[in-house]
């Protein structure tokens, strides 16, 4: 039974990346439109190449001596697995980088050609599921990499469940199969961390300099040739709304489906029935997740196809991509249904009773686990679009503060954005306690790959959002008829929402997935107590550390987007002042210093936010001990949740409170008036929050965990406070 199990993720993974090739290629094809569009492409192609050279360079750097260090102190199985999960995430974020690039002027054609809005909507939807596909396609082929050469083929499952975990050469530690997982983990967390923080940084210093000096000072249409900033605005949507969306939510699939397999493997290891929890149980719940993600790609192959192949979509976006996600996530449940049933039919009833297992509802617990995930997630993304679809009241009252100026314009946001915390933490902690019932602290972690079983959907109804974003700066800039950016922006629009729904599901996932890892690195230190004392002085410091830790990181991310910006925004000042004629259309911009600025400003930038999240634990575990770093993990996970959700909303809700002020949404209002250039300010203060801070916050608590867990095997018994204790 595991060889056909296997079987069908291989075939999913075959069937999404052919599908992904075959929708590239089909893109590809069709025309760019005229020489002035396929000029202003390829500038934006060839910024988006050099910056993602240039910073996987550097990720190359950082990430060798990580996966050298991993190697000596850990394990070689973990030290490969590790580069295996940087290399999928990386190729996740340039192979949705390249296809944007392509997709964007293709867009923006066939609005110019056809003036129809379903027909556009089809060839941004085909790009962006390019880049879901992909997510989706490599994780779980570097999952099966994973599995099948370091669990089966060098007998590290066949070690879990004879008790003798291999040690390392050098240290003598335990090099077990959750060690390695873990390993495939942090390689997609660390890259996802740097395309996220640098693709953060370039897109909003790009686009807050092109905003603040040409709309509200020079008021110039967005996107206007004359402003030197459009081109790495352009640029910044393409290596940070794309390339580091698409590491991110890979990292998020791998992170939520490798917590429930370690969960499992940490079970077996720690059960108190051994006789009872057989080897064969064991498999089936390491095989369970994994099976699981697979059906979910077949699901979404099925969902995605229903925009692709549909004849003639209709002008209503948001319900033809609803419809596409929610024919994934429909299929996604009733297959795993019936894989549920197949898999554990017949396991003894005494197994499922098993207090370290859990599973109340038999064969379907794992099912209904994860159906609870499934529906957190759908809910959440309800109350995303609410708070941030400019259709209902949130956003409507920020484009009506507009009217009374840019103070009441960020007040309002900031309101909206932290009463849309309230009902999404509810949800999660419903789900949370529901699948904990249902099965245990297994059925958790179902939870979280659940909500993301049909992330290639969610990822390519994401994706097509900043193509469409990217389609109406080059129909601006190419000079063509309004009508066409009328049709991208509508595009654009619905892709500010789905991108906030993504997010949610993004910081959901995280959360269970947080609690999963949260289980294993107790395990790793504990053995059979799975208890951390809360009111522990070392504990409770840690927690206390742990929830400042996220709004310190967002800090340094906010100032690293500001000190960009104000580059950005003298640059382009200096160009307004300086060239003769380029306010009067009479000269060309200086795009290329604009680019120069933008890259050389996330380069930079995007180093110290990132080591810091990643040595933030090792170093308070090393003086500190295993207590304090269990706390900062609780601390840091409950307060990154409520800040990536304000962020996600606040920020979505100020950018289409914009787009409908300029839609005519706010009677006597339009481009260039007050209340426009008041939401401009509002659109700009959330930019940094909803693309750069809030995505990066999921990441955090992630790869914080990873590292904990992979790091706890040592700094339980070698840290300061423990060597004091011996003195």
């Amino acid at each position: 039974m595991e060889n056909l199990l296997l079987i069908i993720v291989g075939i999913a993974v075959i069937l999404a990346v052919a599908y992904a090739v075959f929708n590239f290629f089909c893109v590809k094809k069709l025309e760019e439109g005229t020489e002035k569009m396929g000029g202003i492409a390829g500038a934006i192609r060839i910024g988006a190449n050099a910056f993602i050279r240039y910073e996987y360079k550097i990720v190359a750097i950082i990430g060798s001596v990580i996966a050298v260090v991993v190697f000596i102190v850990i394990s070689w199985q973990a030290a490969i697995a590790f580069i295996i999960g940087a290399v999928m995430s990386a190729a996740a974020g340039w192979v949705g980088m390249k296809i944007a690039t392509y997709a964007n002027v293709r867009v923006t054609n066939k609005a110019r050609e056809s003036g129809d809005l379903g027909k556009t909507l089809k060839v941004a939807f085909k790009g962006g599921s390019v880049m879901g596909l992909c997510v989706a396609g490599f994780a779980l082929l570097g999952v099966i990499v994973v599995y099948c050469v370091f669990g089966i083929a060098a007998g590290q499952i066949n070690e879990i469940e004879t008790g003798e975990i291999g040690k390392n050469f050098i240290t003598g530690l335990d090099a077990s199969f959750t060690m390695t997982l873990s390993g495939y983990a942090l390689g997609c967390s660390i890259i996802a961390m740097f395309n996220r923080v640098g693709g953060g940084i370039y897109t909003k210093a790009a686009d807050m300099g092109a905003d603040l000096v040409g709309k509200t000072e020079a008021h110039i249409p967005e996107d206007d040739p004359r402003n030197p900033a459009t081109i790495a605005d352009n640029v910044g949507d393409n290596v940070g709304d794309v390339a580091g969306l698409g590491s991110d939510l890979l990292e998020s699939f791998v992170g939520s489906i490798l917590a429930a397999v370690m969960l499992g493997c940490e079970l077996y290891a720690h059960t108190l029935s051994p006789d009872t929890f057989s080897a064969a149980f064991l498999q089936k719940l390491m095989l369970f997740p994994m099976v699981f993600a697979g059906v979910g790609l077949l699901a979404c192959l099925i969902g995605i196809s229903y925009i692709v192949i549909k004849p003639k979509l209709s002008k209503n976006v948001h319900m033809e991509l609803n419809i596409a996600t929610w024919i994934s996530a429909g299929v996604t449940i009733a297959a795993g249904c019936v894989l549920s049933y197949f898999m554990f039919k017949d396991v003894s009833k005494e197994a499922f009773k098993l207090t370290d297992v859990g599973f109340k509802v038999g064969a379907f617990s794992p099912w209904l686990a994860a159906v609870c995930g499934i529906v957190a997630g759908i809910v959440i993304g309800i109350i995303s679009e609410y708070y941030t679809s400019y259709d209902y009241k949130p956003t409507k009252q920020i484009s009506e503060a507009s009217k009374e100026g840019p103070a009441l314009t960020v007040t309002q946001g900031l309101a909206n954005g932290m009463m849309s915390c309230m009902l999404p933490v509810v949800v999660l902690a419903v789900a949370i306690f529901g699948s904990y019932e249902i099965a245990g602290m297994y059925g958790v972690a179902c939870a979280a790959f659940g909500m993301l079983s049909f992330v290639a959907a969610t990822v390519s109804v994401d994706t097509y959002g900043p193509i469409s974003d990217n389609a109406g700066g080059i129909a601006e800039m190419s000079g063509l008829d309004p009508a066409v950016r009328e049709i991208t922006d509508k595009l654009d629009s619905v892709g500010n929402t789905t991108a906030a729904i993504g997010k949610g599901f993004a910081i959901g996932s995280a959360a269970f997935a947080a609690l999963s890892l949260m289980t294993s690195y107790l395990y790793a230190f504990t053995g059979e107590n799975l208890l951390l004392d809360i009111i522990d002085p070392l504990t409770l410091c840690g927690a206390l550390c742990g929830a400042a830790l996220p709004f310190f990181f967002s800090g340094l991310l906010i100032k690293a987007v500001a000190k960009a910006a104000r580059k950005m925004v003298e640059e382009v000042r200096r160009q307004f002042k300086e060239i003769p004629g380029l306010l009067d259309g009479n000269a060309d911009p200086d795009y290329k210093t604009c680019i120069e600025i933008s890259s050389q400003g996330a380069l930079k930038e995007m180093r110290i936010p990132c080591i810091f999240c990643i040595l933030f634990p090792l170093v308070t575990g090393f003086i500190f001990g295993p207590l304090f770093v269990g706390g900062v993990l609780i601390g840091a996970t409950i307060t990154a949740i409520m800040l990536a959700l304000f962020c996600g909303n606040a920020g979505g809700a100020w950018d289409n409170a914009k787009k409908y002020i300029e839609a005519g949404g706010v009677e006597g209002q339009g481009k260039g008036s007050a209340a426009h250039d008041a939401s401009v300010v509002g659109d700009t203060v959330g930019d940094p929050l909803k693309d750069t801070v809030g995505p990066s916050l999921d990441i955090l608590i992630k790869i914080m965990s990873t590292i904990s867990l992979v790091a706890v095997v040592v700094f339980k018994d070698y840290n300061l406070f423990h060597l004091i204790g011996i003195i």
